[in-house]
């Protein structure tokens, strides 16, 4: 009995035995021989410094840089490794009060990163100043230099469309795996759309540091560093000269200038007045700007020619051209007698500016004859191949938002709206099922009622005229650096089509808008030497003077830029719209301005008669 008891102490000495030798072993592995336990151990140590990596250039379509980094530094501070030191002198050196470092002190110690880890202390300080405070950091322990860049925008154009980048709002922090606290992140424009090829790819720099919290060099000589990957440059499809000459042409206007190659779909110009300087919105000074832009009364921040719906006006009546000749309702021949208005029932009547009597097709094009092209929406939606009055303009529809109306064109920039085009519910709810008829939206017409479209839409469709009948979706980007072959950049190679395909419809409609041109409602805009084929229109606004709406594309044969204008209660269409269309297309094909008397008509106009406030009071990043 004496020999089992003795014969199983021994066994359980030999198992207590065994477990403390693999304990031994485990505990010799990691404090010797595996170096990552051991920078676990002595993390106060350490210093974990981001690597963030330069955020990629965008440069304009001839190579013309338009965004690039200015270089500045984080103070960082870890606040467990803070200890005991003169903050009089801290403060002194950064130029705050002590205030402003024990609130900065105790929002770093309760941030969601908890002490042990880098917080942002101050940010965004110079390169010059980053020197002087290095010498003296090592009297401050726990605070360190983290180097970062800044946008900078050297033309100071084109704001809506390249955006701006700020910091990550805290929902994106706690369900992103990249981004941190205190990271930048595309917010608007070009800045948002590409942010992925943008940013690049963030590193991790691990530093030796003393007990001064002076650099003593890289860990392990940086074996456990991961180096950052630079964003992708981009090349924007954007003309930087033409956006600089459309944004003079609409400064102290309310508007917007788009303009695209219809072979393409490449967005040239655009243009939304009032705008801003985009250096206005970079790092600290964003929050201050951004909510003084945001008071402004003229909405400098609304990306007119991205989100204004405009009613078309007489420009509409290009379209109604296209469908009624497809709907075989309408032809070269077909004539219609204006007495100076369309009678759509007892007295009412809608006004031409003109009695213009008997029109044909291209005249009534050339003389923006309303009623002719109310006789023409009549017919399209009175077409007796259709049994029902839904059923017709149902079809009359269709048509319209295959031309990109009232729907969204899929453009890569952010926050596009669809305009407004009225649907069969809509009207039976003003007038009721089976109560409303071609005469009762005979404004549609017109392009007014209750049809609206964006500048931007405006563009694509005069582009669709111009290519007889398809267009590349709308879009600002050529290229990305290393990835020539992007999968996002794809879908802008391929072309979509309208509902009329026949090019004969088309080239009726050019040639009325030629005419237009040469001797119609533009023809104080035409360019010598150049064949542009355009369309007036003066959408009616019921809160003020009506608006001054044109649209173009030249030359008439293989055209390269197609523009869309508009100026808020700028009345005629002929008057303000059409010259500033006219100058972009010569600006853009010839680079010379031949009409110098138009070119500063145009230039000094000022239709707000007061200074913008935003320019007077917004602060500049340093």
């Amino acid at each position: 009995m004496t020999s089992q008891f003795s014969d199983r102490k021994y066994v359980i000495i030999a198992i207590f035995s065994f477990i403390i030798l693999i304990y031994l072993i485990r505990i010799f592995y990691i404090q010797i021989i595996d170096d990552q336990y051991k920078l676990t151990a002595r993390n106060q140590a350490f210093r974990y410094m981001t690597d963030y990596p330069a955020r990629g250039n965008i440069f304009d379509r001839k190579g013309k840089r338009l965004v690039y980094n200015q270089a500045a530094y984080d103070l960082m501070v870890i606040p467990k490794q803070v200890k005991h030191f003169d903050t009089i002198d801290f403060c002194k050196v950064l130029g705050i009060d002590k205030e402003t470092f024990s609130r900065r002190m105790l929002k770093a110690r309760l941030a969601p990163n908890s002490p042990l880890k880098p917080s942002v202390f101050e940010k965004e300080i110079s390169v010059e100043h980053s020197a002087i405070l290095n010498e003296k950091l090592y009297k401050f322990s726990g605070f360190f230099l983290q180097p970062r860049t800044l946008r900078k925008y050297p033309n100071s154009i084109a704001a809506h469309l390249l955006g701006y980048v700020g910091e990550v709002s805290p929902d994106m922090t706690d369900t992103s795996d990249y981004y941190k606290n205190g990271d930048y992140i595309g917010i608007s424009g070009l800045e948002k759309a590409y942010e992925k090829s943008l940013r690049g790819v963030k590193g991790i720099h691990i530093e030796v540091v003393d007990v001064h919290n002076r650099p003593q060099g890289s860990y392990m000589n940086g074996i456990y560093d991961t180096v950052s990957v630079a964003g992708k440059d981009i090349t924007s499809t954007l003309d930087a000269k033409l956006q600089e000459y459309g944004e003079k042409l609409m400064q102290n206007k309310i508007g917007s200038i788009v303009a695209i190659d219809p072979s393409t779909g490449e967005i040239l110009a655009f243009v939304s007045s009032p705008s801003y300087d985009p250096n206005l919105l970079i790092g600290s000074t964003l929050p201050k700007n951004f909510s003084i832009l945001q008071q402004d009364s003229l909405k400098p921040l609304f990306n007119r020619a991205l989100m204004a719906s405009y009613p078309p006006g007489s420009t509409f009546k290009l379209v109604e051209s296209i469908v009624g000749q497809n709907e075989n309702v309408l032809s070269t021949s077909s004539s219609f007698f204006c007495p100076g208005g369309f009678n759509y029932g007892g007295a009412r009547m809608l006004k031409c500016d003109a009695h213009h009597g008997y029109l044909l097709l291209e005249p009534a094009i050339e003389h923006s004859c309303n009623t002719y092209f109310c006789n023409v929406f009549k017919v399209i939606i009175d077409n007796r191949k259709y049994k029902t009055m839904e059923e017709s303009f149902t079809s009359w529809r269709n048509y319209i938002t295959s031309f990109g109306i009232g729907t969204h064109l899929n453009s890569d920039i952010p926050n596009e709206l669809r305009g407004s085009l009225p649907t069969i519910p809509y009207y039976n709810k003003i007038f009721g099922e089976h109560r409303w008829h071609s005469s009762t939206i005979i404004s549609l017409a017109i392009g007014q009622g209750e049809v609206g479209i964006t500048p931007l839409q405006n563009a694509n469709v005069v582009c669709i005229i111009a290519n007889r009948g398809f267009y590349y979706i709308p879009h600002t980007v050529k290229s990305i650096a290393r990835n020539e072959n992007d999968p996002s950049l794809v879908r802008f190679k391929e072309k979509h089509y309208t509902l009329v395909t026949d090019t004969a419809y088309y080239s009726v409609v050019v040639e009325g808008m030629s005419e237009v041109v040469k001797s119609g409602t533009a023809a104080a805009s035409k360019i010598q030497g150049i064949e542009m084929c355009g369309k007036t229109g003066t959408a009616q606004n019921p809160h003020g003077k009506d608006h001054s709406m044109f649209v173009c594309f030249a030359p008439r044969n293989n055209p390269k830029i197609a523009v869309a204008v508009a100026v808020e209660n700028g009345g005629w269409g002929a008057e303000w719209a059409a010259p500033i269309g006219s100058l972009m297309v010569e600006k853009y094909l010839t680079d010379t301005i031949t009409r110098p008397v138009i070119e500063k008509k145009m230039l000094e106009a000022d239709f707000i008669h007061h200074k913008i406030v935003s320019k007077q009071k917004t602060t500049h990043a340093e």
